[in-house]
């Protein structure tokens, strides 16, 4: 594979971490789902290549929606983490999903056949924004788009949010989080603007429900988290624990049982091949 995986990623997302990613994390909106169905002007049945695929999440979500049950030919999920596609093929049973090892700019996918090349929740980590447009405008067929989509907490509608960001950050540093916004340097590289037109944003605000429990296993479910020796992990989640204390900054959907708003967001940027 001709571009190395991000150590960080390599090693918060290796084996023994998977399962409670898959657990903590929150699926897709479907209002998302159906905006990219829409942008695809291909008629179906379509073929799919979803580029760090970790899990499943995002394929399940996308088979089992009402806007893609019928229109999915194939999809090859491409997956560098060997834990990660452990987990895919146990969770991932729609017979048109498969899962294989390979990266952003090294899918293996032969020339010209996708629809849709989506990423969801990984083109942060990309090593090579050049070289991975060059391969999706190799894999992709004339008109084809890239989707690249993000499930992220909102930390400005909620005063616990940013506070537990703020936790986070301690330890994020050589991370190229998606809020620094390196990624956005993908818009410039000659073999994008070569080979695409100007992306297209969206941004759709939520809230889920949260517990004490969900924000612990989404915090722990993170990859410089899940690096942390035991005790600093354990201090993360007493923090966190501190923050979760003051109830009057939570809005609470049924606060006898502790369920609260959790406000988050959705990105989705569409990127047509010329």
């Amino acid at each position: 594979m001709s571009s190395k995986v991000h150590a960080v990623a390599q090693a918060g997302f290796g084996n023994g971490t998977n399962e409670l990613y898959d657990r903590a994390r929150p699926s897709y909106q479907s209002n998302a789902l159906a905006h990219i169905r829409q942008s695809i002007k291909a008629p179906s049945p379509l073929n799919v290549v979803e580029i760090g695929s970790g899990t499943g999440l995002f394929t399940r979500a996308l088979l089992a929606h009402p806007d893609w049950a019928n229109s999915v030919k194939e999809l090859h999920a491409i997956e560098p983490s060997a834990g990660m596609r452990d987990v895919f093929a146990k969770g991932t049973t729609d017979t048109r999903a498969s899962v294989h090892a390979g990266t952003f700019d090294s899918t293996s996918v032969e020339d010209g056949w996708a629809d849709l090349i989506v990423i969801a929740q990984a083109f942060h980590w990309c090593p090579d924004y050049n070289k991975a447009s060059i391969e999706f405008a190799r894999v992709l067929k004339p008109g084809g788009i890239v989707a690249l989509i993000w499930n992220l907490e909102d930390r400005d509608r909620a005063t616990w949010v940013a506070q537990n960001r703020d936790i986070y950050e301690r330890f994020e540093s050589g991370s190229p989080q998606f809020r620094l916004g390196l990624w956005r340097a993908t818009w410039t590289t000659p073999g994008y603007q070569a080979n695409f037109q100007p992306a297209e944003e969206n941004v759709w605000d939520y809230v889920l429900p949260g517990t004490r429990d969900i924000v612990i296993d989404r915090a722990c479910s993170k990859s410089y988290i899940a690096l942390l020796e035991p005790e600093a992990r354990q201090k993360v989640i007493d923090d966190l624990d501190e923050v979760m204390k003051h109830k009057e900054n939570f809005t609470w959907i049924d606060e006898d049982k502790g369920i609260f708003e959790y406000p988050y967001q959705t990105f989705l940027y569409i990127a047509r091949k010329k």
